[in-house]
């Protein structure tokens, strides 16, 4: 298969796409005939490993560091893969980072360092991406991958709740302000799913029971990716600000949880 051109195919730039749900949804975007920016902060090789995927695709990929803790240049490096790969059709903010420390027991460079990943790196991402898509004349889609805790609290984790639920409100309004130029803009907000970052990489998520999750399980990083690519497709022309829970049920289960435990474990991370 002859290599596509940049003027042949759509482009997406997804962030954190060195693995779990990041490289799932390159995968799958790349499935739907896009070419693909890669990013990576410390797993090169895993990014390279995604970027491996995608050309077997048959699609074109780009690779490049991005440490979203050094704003605003990490956002040059986004636009750098745009110039590489010749235009940007959608952006997926997907690159995360959390902690579970206590809120007493929070450090200000800690909580800094969640809020840049999670909060201000999607913003500044986001801003250069619409401001191309503006540019091009012919809309665009931005996916910003939350979480449950977009919506609800989790205990040891303040900055990852107030840095994801910030995103979701910042989704919205860029649902408003970039919808006259063609650009939708939603989120999507996982539960419990088999990646690295919850220490479930390669997990057959059919084999794990989570009693407290109406579907029983854990979910499976492309199960993610199927919500982003219908959010980044055509099909989903006419949705904006919304926020679209990928979570087994576990969303649903607020009250049934707090009756249902049987001590106090909770309360510590």
């Amino acid at each position: 298969m002859s290599a596509p051109t940049a003027s042949a195919s759509k482009v997406a730039v997804i962030t954190g796409s060195d693995s779990g749900i990041g490289r799932a949804t390159a995968v799958r975007l790349a499935e739907a005939g896009m070419d693909i920016g890669i990013t990576w902060h410390s797993d090169q090789k895993g990014a390279e490993q995604t970027a491996d995927e995608v050309r077997g695709k048959g699609r074109r990929a780009a690779v490049a560091q991005v440490d979203l803790t050094r704003l605003p240049e990490a956002a040059d490096r986004v636009d750098a893969l745009c110039e590489e790969l010749g235009r940007i059709d959608v952006l997926v903010n997907n690159a995360g980072t959390g902690t579970m420390t206590p809120f007493l027991d929070l450090g200000l460079d800690d909580v800094r360092q969640v809020l840049d990943v999670d909060l201000l790196g999607p913003f500044l991402c986001g801003q250069r991406a619409a401001r191309r898509m503006i540019r091009q004349g012919d809309g665009g889609r931005i996916v910003n991958v939350t979480s449950v805790h977009e919506h609800q609290p989790r205990v040891g984790a303040a900055p990852y709740c107030a840095a994801k639920g910030g995103l979701g409100l910042l989704t919205q309004v860029m649902a408003l302000e970039l919808a006259e130029h063609g650009i939708t803009v939603n989120a999507v907000a996982p539960g419990e799913i088999a990646t690295p970052m919850t220490g479930q990489e390669d997990t057959d998520v059919h084999t794990e029971r989570r009693p407290g999750v109406p579907l029983g399980r854990p979910g499976d990083a492309r199960e993610v990716a199927a919500v982003i690519a219908f959010l980044a497709g055509p099909d989903a022309s006419y949705v904006i600000g919304a926020s679209w829970s990928v979570d087994g049920g576990m969303l649903r289960m607020g009250p049934m949880a707090g009756s249902h435990m049987a001590g106090d474990d909770w309360r510590r991370p």
